[in-house]
């Protein structure tokens, strides 16, 4: 703590050793320590991207600007009319905390973007009833026009994002989660603008808007470069938003894997559980105890994120990637962002610890039915292998139950449990099924 990496380089004997240089300054002080392996955490969100030479006229705005990341609180906006550039989770929870004390709150956005609620199917948590191994499975299989058909209906049923202007102009899937903007811009409260055309004095042009709206903040929510200041860029190389890494951890090129990037992904589920495997998986590298190949990198696996070492039949994240890339094309970081349950099914099953539900169809059916149709909860990846946890089972089980301790304060008389229950035997056929057609 309170330490600054200045440098991270080879050490001279890298090639055998496999060892580091590290330079650190503290107090104004540098030290130098040799190191045996190095994990890079910085993630994709240390240094904001402002590119003020895409927005005309910005030079003669007299009005406050900022990048999303100095955003602090909103008392800022009190009385002001706010401009948010973007449209991402951030720029779309500024947008709705500025709309409260703000005299007007616009959004300006060139592409648009899908909308869910936290609040998902019959009230659960979304990324519970989403993120699930049987929806994983259809995800994956189908066709990309009937992929797209289907999710353009599901989220479409909460609302009609035509109608609200937030309708995506490309097939991309680049979901948000803010339970309050769709009723903010019913009442009034946030307007949706297309892509900034130019600013003046005090005030900005729209793309297709002839009106000028007055402005007197504007928040640049327009997202972070990917950077390694302390490395060169022989160890880590960046390029449009994307480090040539292996499954997003390795340097695809090092003659010894003693160097691992954590947290560098986008993925469409919660991020601790695949940071979490990652450093599961890179601390049994370096120990020499797990899964790691590094072959000769071709040019199309270095564009992919990927060592191609292995045949892609036996890689589902390498066997659906020409799927993945449309599903995520153009959301401004197409390789980061991966398949959730997929990528962390790829890690845990280097380090011997993804579940089995054909082998615990035989010996363990309810376990095995929870886990293929309920949620994808990182206990199942404590069943088995390094660090297996004997209480990972019950917490499967019981997982519902926590869910709704913390909110069901008051249980009518006469209610029962709220977990989604399984008939067995459609249970199972779905679940035969399922193997038939790929599992």
């Amino acid at each position: 703590f309170q330490t600054t990496v200045v440098s991270i380089r080879k050490h001279p004997d890298f090639a055998t050793t496999g060892q580091w240089n590290v330079v650190t300054e503290a107090g104004g002080k540098q030290t130098s320590d040799v190191f045996d392996a190095v994990m890079v955490c910085s993630g994709s969100f240390s240094e904001p991207s402002l590119p003020l030479q895409c927005f005309p006229g910005i030079e003669r705005f007299r009005g406050q600007y900022f990048h999303s990341r100095q955003y602090k609180h909103p008392d800022v906006f009190q009385g002001k009319r706010v401009l948010v550039v973007g449209m991402g989770n951030s720029g779309v929870d500024i947008a709705v905390e500025a709309s409260r004390v703000a005299a007007k709150v616009t959004i300006s956005t060139s592409r648009g973007s899908w909308l869910l609620s936290r609040v998902f199917e019959r009230g659960y948590p979304w990324d519970m009833v989403s993120i699930t191994r049987l929806k994983t499975l259809i995800k994956t299989n189908l066709p990309g026009p009937l992929s797209w058909w289907l999710t353009n209906y599901k989220v479409n049923k909460r609302f009609n994002h035509k109608n609200y202007g937030l309708q995506p102009d490309n097939r991309y899937f680049l979901p948000l989660l803010n339970d309050d903007l769709p009723s903010y811009i019913l009442t009034g409260r946030i307007t949706i603008k297309p892509g900034v055309k130019e600013f003046k004095d005090n005030s900005v042009l729209f793309h297709n808007c002839p009106e000028e709206e007055p402005v007197d903040i504007v928040v640049f929510c327009t997202g972070y470069v990917v950077s390694f200041p302390f490395l060169e860029e022989s160890v880590v190389r960046v390029e449009n938003k994307h480090a040539s890494l292996y499954k997003h951890v390795f340097p695809t090129h090092l003659q010894k894997p003693t160097l691992a990037v954590l947290g560098l992904i986008k993925p469409l589920g919660p991020v601790m559980p695949l940071v979490e495997m990652q450093a599961r998986w890179v601390s049994r590298v370096f120990k020499g105890r797990g899964a790691y190949v590094n072959p000769p990198v071709s040019q199309n696996a270095a564009q992919a994120g990927h060592s191609l070492d292995l045949p892609a039949r036996e890689i589902p994240e390498l066997r659906n990637s020409e799927q993945t890339r449309e599903h995520f094309q153009g959301s401004g970081f197409p390789i980061l962002k991966t398949e959730w349950l997929v990528y962390l099914d790829t890690l845990a099953s280097f380090i011997g610890a993804k579940p089995s539900v054909l082998g615990l169809l035989c010996t363990d059916p309810k376990l095995a039915l929870t886990i293929f149709f309920g949620p994808s909860s990182p206990y199942q990846y404590r069943l088995g292998g390094p660090g297996h946890w004997e209480g990972a089972r019950q917490a499967i089980l019981t997982q519902w139950d926590r869910v709704l301790k913390p909110i069901r304060t008051r249980v009518p008389a006469g209610s029962s449990s709220s977990f989604p229950s399984l008939l067995v035997v459609v249970g199972f056929l779905l679940l035969l099924a399922a193997v038939i057609f790929g599992f």
